[in-house]
C-alpha cells in the first residue's frame, strides 16, 4: 500500500469511527443525529439559507439536503418561508425549539470530541494536523468550483 494510500485509509477511518462516537452521543444525549447537528449548524450560521447553501457546505446532493430539510422541519426544528428573490427557492431558518436544541448539543459534540481527541494527540501537533486538512480541504472545495463551472459554461465538460 503506498503511503498516500495508507493516509486515506486513515483519514477515512478515523472520520468515521469519530463521527460514529459523537453520533451515537448526540442520539443518546439529544435525540438528533450528528448530521442533523451538521445541517442546523450550517442554517444558523446564514443570514439567510437556501437548499443550495446547504449542498454547497456541506457537500452532499440536492435531493439529500432537500430532505434533511424536511426531516428538520418535521421534527420542528426548522422552518421553510418563501424567497423573495426567487420562487423556486425557499429560505430557511431555525424555529426557537431548534435553536435551544442547538444550542445544548454543542457543548456535548464539544464534549465528545474532546474525550477522544484531547490527551491523544498533542496540542501542538492537532493545530498542525488542522493547519494541513485546511490546506487540502480549500485545494479540494476549489476543484470542486472548477470542476462545477465547467460544466456550466457552454461546451464544458465535467
Amino acid at each position: 500500500m503506498s503511503p498516500l494510500t495508507s493516509l486515506f485509509t486513515d483519514l477515512v477511518r478515523v472520520e468515521t469511527r469519530l463521527w460514529n462516537a459523537v453520533d451515537d452521543r448526540m442520539r443518546a444525549a439529544h435525540g438528533m443525529t450528528l448530521g442533523q447537528y451538521e445541517l442546523m449548524q450550517v442554517i444558523q450560521r446564514r443570514t439567510t439559507t437556501r437548499v443550495y447553501d446547504i449542498v454547497s457546505d456541506v457537500a452532499i446532493t440536492v435531493g439529500a439536503a432537500s430532505k434533511a430539510v424536511d426531516r428538520l422541519e418535521a421534527a420542528g426544528w426548522c422552518v421553510r418561508s418563501a424567497n423573495p428573490l426567487d420562487r423556486r427557492s425557499s429560505l430557511i431558518a431555525l424555529t426557537p425549539e431548534g435553536a435551544r436544541l442547538l444550542a445544548a448539543a454543542t457543548p456535548t459534540l464539544e464534549d465528545e470530541l474532546a474525550a477522544r481527541v484531547e490527551g491523544v494527540v498533542e496540542a501542538s501537533e492537532l493545530d498542525q494536523l488542522a493547519a494541513v486538512l485546511a490546506v487540502l480541504r480549500a485545494s479540494l472545495e476549489e476543484h470542486h468550483r472548477g470542476r462545477t463551472a465547467s460544466r456550466e459554461t457552454p461546451g464544458g465538460r465535467g
